[in-house]
């Protein structure tokens, strides 16, 4: 069973539908929605802010969700999906979003709805990701728009694929 650690009183709160793998850590002030699955190895803390996770949410493996002391909120929309060993640290994302594998989101970021973070991008902190754009780079910059096609292979198909793998894992 995965560690779920109550910080100052708060214990994370998780859809009963969502996969936890057995080797996930999510403490204090942490909810997760519906349909979500949290993979091998993830760490979730929510020690020193909220983290708000919403629906149809994968977080793969190796992946750590934290923010900072006295800054906002980590929150993730709905649809999302946080590639193998993300950094998403005391941001906003919005639905219909992916963020690719190795990425670093930094605190006080917003990104927008359909949006897509290329693998091994950094996006720095304080910046706004505008929705219909992939970001690539280091630092992460607009590199194209992201067609019908893309968004429906790449962000929807990813989200509904991993509700499917969470129900071979449940």
């Amino acid at each position: 069973m995965a560690l779920l650690k109550a910080i100052r009183g708060i214990s994370p709160s998780i859809d009963e539908s969502c996969y936890v793998a057995e080797n996930a850590v999510i403490t204090g002030d942490v909810q997760i929605g519906k349909n979500g699955s949290i993979w091998f190895h993830t760490v979730i803390r929510g020690d020193c802010n909220k983290i708000i996770i919403g629906d149809n949410v994968n977080i793969q493996d190796l992946t750590m969700v934290h923010g900072s002391t006295g800054r906002g909120d980590t929150i993730i929309g709905n649809n999302v999906s946080i590639g193998h060993r993300a950094i998403i640290h005391g941001c906003q994302i919005r639905d219909n979003v992916l963020i690719g594998m190795g990425a670093i989101i930094l605190d006080d970021t917003i990104i927008e709805s359909d949006v897509i973070v290329a693998a091994g991008a950094v996006v720095t902190a304080n910046q706004v990701l505008k929705s219909g754009w992939m970001y690539a780079g280091i630092p992460a910059k607009p590199i194209k728009e992201i067609s019908p096609e893309m968004a429906q292979v790449y962000i929807q198909g990813t989200a509904k694929g991993y509700i499917e793998y969470a129900k071979l894992y449940k």
